[in-house]
């Protein structure tokens, strides 16, 4: 049953979480950092816009030649304000209107040059008769200006605004190339209220909108990722459950570069191990059963004759059934020794030997039975042993080892052949070749040869005997003693079957007792 809540919501939920982090992450940024250079863009501004005030002032001064119009009387310095402001607004500087608060009012005057750009008052002089007063009684006060006008000296002429601090933005006002004052404005530490607060409000929901945005296309990104990423491992999980129900067979399709590539091509790898596996299995249950068979029918038969009478029991039929039975033991010894030998249960007696006396004694025994044959035996061995000749092994398995490569050669070689046992010494290890004539094993089946219950049905078939394990159980002794075996194409016409043993300096430089591997 599968989980409720599985690797592919996880995954999902994971990479959304990610994405509402990292979206809020980024919105709040750009809005921090939107108000710091908004802000930083209203300063400058009114940076600017101070510099266009001051050329305003500066005409002002050169028109009354001192500061006298100016000190003390707000309204002047108001008009001229609003007058300066509606040039820099004209010039796309934006900032404040500095309109007059309501029960303030101004005498109109008649069109002409003299009249400002929004048409109201003339460039600031004295207040015209009959104008009010700085701070008329009762009525609403003037509104406060941030900007400040202080003389040469830098002494206050007007200004009640903000304080200045020491981040305060100062412009120098000249006159016929002399200092005759200063503007000042201390730094904006908010965004003016009017067309920039809403500008930085319309900012502000234009930042979230996307944020917003940006999240459910985060979210559709992580369903697609989450189910790309694992429908690899969907289909790896389907396959290991078809092929826990038996189906070898199963592959999976996964062509990515990647590590879920890598698991899919070693999945594979295991799938066509085991199919390979449960065939041989199957292939070694019947040839076994086949090999067990064809003896036992061979003794059935022989018993039935003779208890029918067709064959009378002479020593002649009775050597027939010790003969079968002694193909039936050799073929239960061998499957025996194979399974010691699949669960490392097989003895080895391991000591220091001289590999050319094993090989010998063994020859020896099969020397009546090849010359009964016809095959002609050629044995080259050292000529003395010595101790760089030695190797560390069981003469007892050694000896089985030759048996089995010597009998091979008495089943399957045509009369009349030739053998050859060659022993000698290259470098490190110790050489064993055995080589026969005719018939030959064809090249493309040499990999095979030492597969259990393996033949080349062509030229060595049942008929000859064996059961196609002696080879397979000296390829396992010769591979517990540290040494290689190999089938090669004889130059005599036949099989050679080539043995490295690693001498004894080699395998075990300290061997001096014996020992039970």
């Amino acid at each position: 049953m599968r989980p409720s809540f599985g690797i592919t919501s996880k995954l999902f939920v994971a990479l959304f979480m990610l994405s509402i982090v990292v979206a809020l992450a980024m919105g709040a940024a750009v809005r921090w950092r939107f108000d710091a250079n908004f802000l930083d863009y209203v300063n400058a501004r009114e940076s600017e816009r101070m510099a266009v005030l001051g050329q305003g002032v500066e005409a002002a001064y050169t028109q009354h030649g001192n500061w006298d119009f100016l000190r003390n009387d707000r309204m002047a310095w108001f008009r001229l304000l609003r007058r300066e402001g509606a040039r820099a607004r004209a010039n796309g500087m934006g900032g404040d209107r500095f309109d007059l608060p309501p029960g303030h009012r101004f005498d109109p005057l008649p069109p002409g040059p003299d009249r400002d750009i929004d048409g109201d008052m003339p460039p600031p002089g004295p207040p015209p008769a009959g104008s009010l007063p700085p701070h008329p009684p009762g009525e609403p006060p003037i509104p406060h200006s941030p900007i400040w006008l202080l003389d040469a000296q830098r002494n206050v002429i007007i200004g009640d605004g903000p304080p200045l601090g020491p981040n305060a933005r100062w412009h120098e006002l000249h006159h016929n190339g002399q200092t005759v004052g200063w503007l000042a404005m201390p730094p904006r530490v908010r965004v003016p209220e009017g067309a920039d607060q809403a500008f930085q409000a319309q900012q502000l929901r234009a930042t979230w909108i996307i944020a917003g945005l940006s999240v459910l296309l985060a979210a559709l990104v992580a369903v697609m990722l989450a189910r790309g990423l694992l429908a690899p491992m969907r289909r790896l999980t389907d396959a290991a459950r078809r092929m826990a129900d038996g189906d070898y067979a199963t592959r999976v399709d996964v062509h990515s570069r990647d590590e879920l590539g890598g698991l899919a091509a070693d999945f594979n790898h295991l799938a066509a191990s085991l199919e390979a596996n449960q065939k041989m299995r199957r292939q070694l249950t019947a040839d076994i059963s086949h090999e067990l068979r064809t003896p036992l029918a061979v003794l059935r038969g022989e018993l039935e004759a003779l208890e029918d009478g067709v064959r009378p029991l002479t020593a002649t039929s009775l050597a027939s059934l010790q003969a079968e039975v002694a193909t039936l033991n050799k073929l239960i010894d061998d499957l025996y020794e194979l399974s010691l030998a699949d669960v490392g249960a097989l003895a080895f007696h391991m000591e220091p030997l001289d590999l050319a006396d094993t090989v010998c004694s063994a020859v020896q025994g099969f020397t009546p039975r090849l010359m009964e044959k016809g095959i002609a035996l050629q044995l080259d061995l050292p000529e003395a042993p010595s101790h760089e000749t030695l190797v560390k092994g069981d003469a007892q398995r050694l000896r089985q080892v030759m048996q089995n490569l010597l009998e091979n050669t008495l089943r399957y070689t045509d009369a009349g052949g030739t053998l050859r046992v060659h022993v000698h010494l290259d470098g490190d290890w110790q050489h064993i070749d055995v080589q026969d004539s005719a018939p030959g094993v064809p090249e493309a089946m040499l990999p095979r040869i030492f597969d259990r219950l393996f033949r080349v049905d062509a030229s060595r078939s049942r008929a000859q005997g064996g059961a196609g394990l002696g080879l397979s159980l000296c390829q396992t002794i010769v591979a517990a003693h540290g040494g290689t075996i190999e089938a090669r194409p004889s130059p005599l016409g036949g099989l050679w079957i080539a043995i490295r043993l690693p001498v004894l300096d080699v395998l075990d430089p300290l061997a001096d007792h014996d020992s039970d591997h």
